[in-house]
């Protein structure tokens, strides 16, 4: 009888996980149609590998001995917090599957997603104090207010929270770092002031957390302030990690001539970064999508 109810909490366990490679699948999938498509284009082997870590982290995150714990244990909680929505989204992103979305997809169907990338709502979603407050202010909101005793009460609100840290991060890195074309992303420095905001609204709300201070966390003191800690240090590294690929894409201009538009003039709509094997080609709707940014 015993083995019985155990079973199904355990595919409810493991069945994340599995969903988790899908994406990798996805992914894989289309890298091969972009390289049967163009062999001397090809796909960059680099941001394969980071996409597929990506979906490895969110294995690891949403199976054991990891997703027990996180179940009834706020350290537990916090760690998968740290791998769903800081580490495994820089990830993720860097493996620019935008990009490779409209290099596999035919032209018409390229075109539209193109014009979504530029739609008002997608700027509105994708400016930088937009995913700023999704990312690090609805932490506030989760662990200040009743909100995560709440949604921990119940399985269904245990998952969206993994969604909304999972898409906020995603939002988040496409926004700094993302090598994927995003319609309101500004400078690079301004990118890292961005980035320090994250860095601090992180360290303030660890130290609030580990002190007691304005949060409403139902769980040990002990586990709140190891939970804090990993907050903290771990975040701290996480951070870093996304600052090194931010300043990594980061190529001055230097003596641009005058019928190429400035930074200003680049910023107004977006364009593709990162090397050249990588961007959509021209005269197709890839390409028209890059000459229209």
């Amino acid at each position: 009888m015993t083995g019985a109810v155990a079973h199904p909490s355990a595919v409810a366990v493991v069945l994340p996980a599995l969903v988790a490679a899908l994406p990798a699948v996805g992914y894989l999938l289309l890298v091969r149609q972009v390289r049967r498509r163009s062999p001397q284009r090809g796909w960059s082997t680099r941001r394969t590998a980071s996409f597929v870590a990506g979906c490895g982290v969110l294995a690891i995150a949403l199976s054991p001995p990891l997703a027990p714990w996180a179940h009834h244990d706020f350290r537990g909680h916090m760690a998968q917090h740290l791998l769903v929505g800081m580490y495994a989204p820089p990830a993720l992103v860097l493996g620019a599957p935008v990009t490779l979305l409209l290099r596999a997809l035919p032209a018409t169907r390229a075109r539209r997603l193109t014009a979504l990338l530029r739609s008002p709502s997608v700027r509105g979603v994708t400016h930088p104090v937009v995913a700023l407050l999704l990312n690090t202010g609805s932490l506030a909101a989760l662990y200040c207010t009743p909100l995560y005793g709440t949604a921990m009460a119940h399985p269904a609100g245990h998952w969206l929270l993994h969604v909304h840290f999972l898409a906020s991060g995603c939002l988040f890195a496409w926004v700094v770092a993302g090598p994927d074309p995003a319609p309101a992303r500004p400078g690079v420095p301004a990118r890292l002031v961005l980035l320090g905001f994250a860095i601090a609204g992180h360290a303030v709300l660890s130290q609030l957390m580990y002190g007691g201070f304005l949060i409403d966390i139902p769980a040990p003191v002990t586990e709140v302030r190891g939970g804090a800690e990993l907050m903290y240090y771990g975040g701290d590294f996480a951070e870093l990690l996304l600052a090194a690929a931010l300043v990594s894409t980061w190529r001055p201009v230097r003596n641009r001539p005058r019928s190429q538009p400035g930074p200003h003039g680049a910023r107004a709509g977006f364009r593709w970064p990162g090397r050249p094997a990588d961007r959509p080609a021209g005269g197709g709707a890839e390409g028209a999508g890059a000459q229209a940014a």
